[in-house]
């Protein structure tokens, strides 16, 4: 029997796109699957979508929260209601492909000491699976292929459980960490097909650069304190201050673009971003 798959749609506001969203997921050629619908909250008609479907397709299941958490609280909330072997997810203004789902989960089932798969931009003949130290490497030093949102990767549930789940303190950046974080834990799974479409439009979170000027070199200074990341000391020390001075950099361009002290302050705050730390940026 097909291992059953979780597909989680996390919504907070999205009637003008949630039921292309879900029609992709039901119409998949993978059927042993539950969707779970988790709304976060919202103020339109996302919940009167989301429940006419469930009435139509017992796989659909609703949640909602009486009061708006964020996007990866929600998450880790939409994950609390799973029961499948694995947890896919598909954003509420996105579509899957309708053979992503059988794909990935042939590719899993293949590579059985694989928890964790993702999307792969480069060009690649097939699927491969990478060891940790390999994996980390090429993210670091080669290609960021590991700054990829949810809906281009495949978990083991019991993996996700097991590593803690996405964390919540790093806002839009909170799957960048996560996608680090269970690449250090397993071997990952290259997938050279693209899983989902991504609709580009003015409400979505990744237009926030103001959020990730200040996360982005949040998450990477924790990773580098907090994970068991295969590198020596040196490398370590390298893309430390290549963070500081990336953040540097970034922070600069922010201040001579908007001219808007008072943001570039409390950028340089939430990042807790020292004058020891230009320093060492300077010094790179």
């Amino acid at each position: 029997m097909q291992p059953l798959v979780s597909v989680l749609i996390t919504s907070y506001n999205r009637e003008q796109y949630l039921a292309e969203a879900i029609e992709s997921v039901i119409n998949s050629s993978y059927k042993n699957l539950e969707i779970i619908i988790g709304d976060d909250a919202s103020e339109d008609n996302t919940v009167a979508i989301a429940k006419s479907y469930a009435a139509k397709d017992a796989r659909v299941n609703l949640y909602f929260n009486n009061k708006n958490i964020g996007d990866y609280p929600n998450r880790n909330k939409a994950v609390s209601y799973a029961t499948g072997d694995y947890l896919m997810f598909v954003d509420s203004d996105d579509v899957i492909y309708a053979k992503s789902i059988e794909i990935c989960v042939g590719l899993m089932l293949q590579y059985s000491e694989v928890s964790f798969g993702t999307y792969y931009r480069e060009p690649a003949p097939t699927a491969f699976v990478l060891d940790s130290k390999t994996a980390l490497h090429r993210h670091f030093f080669e290609v960021p292929y590991l700054m990829i949102g949810p809906g281009g990767t495949i978990i083991k549930r019991s993996f996700f459980n097991t590593i803690g789940g996405y964390p919540e303190k790093y806002g839009p950046a909170n799957d960048m960490y996560f996608n680090i974080k269970a690449s250090s834990a397993t071997p990952v799974l290259m997938i050279p097909t693209e899983i989902y479409f991504l609709r580009k439009h003015v409400g979505q979170e990744i237009n926030n650069s103001y959020s990730y000027l200040f996360n982005n070199y949040r998450y990477n200074r924790d990773v580098f304190d907090e994970l068991p990341l295969p590198f020596d000391h040196k490398a370590i020390q390298w893309l430390q201050k290549k963070n500081k001075r990336r953040f540097l950099v970034n922070i600069c361009k922010h201040f001579f673009k908007t001219k808007n002290l008072a943001s570039t302050k409390y950028a340089i705050k939430q990042a807790e971003y020292s004058f020891r730390d230009a320093l060492q940026a300077i010094f790179h």
